[in-house]
């Protein structure tokens, strides 16, 4: 399936949960949580941090001088 298609379906998904009252809104205090939990799951892994440090440090570098 193509990324049309499946945002089709998921579009579809969501509107139907919206209208039979099942779909879940996040209050800002829920989303806040979810954010902190997902930045240190992310940031415990050395590996990808690393990696996102040596491509921000590239792309510094080319704008830069």
């Amino acid at each position: 399936m193509d990324r049309e298609d499946v945002a089709r379906i998921a579009s579809k998904g969501g509107k139907a949960a919206w209208a039979a009252g099942t779909a879940h809104k996040f209050s800002a205090d829920e989303a806040r949580a979810a954010g902190v939990k997902s930045g240190k799951a992310v940031s415990a892994n050395r590996a990808h941090m690393a990696e996102i440090g040596r491509k921000g440090g590239r792309s510094r570098g080319q704008k830069g001088a």
